[in-house]
């Protein structure tokens, strides 16, 4: 029999960037559009990339005990379509009361959660892109797809080198 001799946390990659979204709602879904523009860069494989979709409170055990948790996703902000905002978990949760993302079980509420349980990540970043138009559609507005790129330098200046 072969003994084990890593532990789950060092199976993980420390760096997850996870892009939240749902692609059937136009800009909604910018986070997996950057995710897919990122499987065609070479990363350090200290990075892991992961669709998160709309997972909300199941993104949890993905981001339980990373050294660092990048996540890209639409946001509602004072801001013009295709803006990007930079935020740390610190920022989102003195907001609490004020929702930022477009989901019903946000990002503030997962690492919430993840801290409650002991899990949290060490950094925690938040890419948030200003969306135009979340109506059906599988395509990004015109301003959005433009930020893609953007979001894809600003993700690669996150990471490790």
């Amino acid at each position: 029999m072969q003994k084990m001799t890593k532990t789950y946390q060092e199976k993980r990659c420390p760096v997850l960037v996870v892009g939240i979204g749902n692609i059937l709602l136009a800009d909604e879904g910018v986070g997996p559009h950057v995710i897919r523009a990122l499987e065609n860069v070479d990363l350090p494989p200290s990075v892991e990339l992961l669709d998160g979709g709309t997972a909300g409170a199941d993104l949890i055990d993905q981001i339980c005990d990373r050294q660092k948790v990048i996540f890209i996703d639409a946001v509602e902000a004072d801001a013009e379509p295709g803006s990007i905002l930079r935020m740390t978990a610190g920022q989102l949760t003195a907001n609490l009361c004020r929702s930022v993302s477009l989901h019903e079980f946000g990002l503030v509420e997962t690492v919430i959660m993840a801290e409650q349980l002991g899990c949290a990540p060490k950094e925690v970043v938040i890419l948030g892109v200003k969306p135009k138009d979340v109506s059906c559609g599988l395509e990004l507005s015109q301003e959005v797809a433009a930020a893609v790129p953007k979001a894809v330098e600003l993700i690669l200046t996150e990471l490790p080198s």
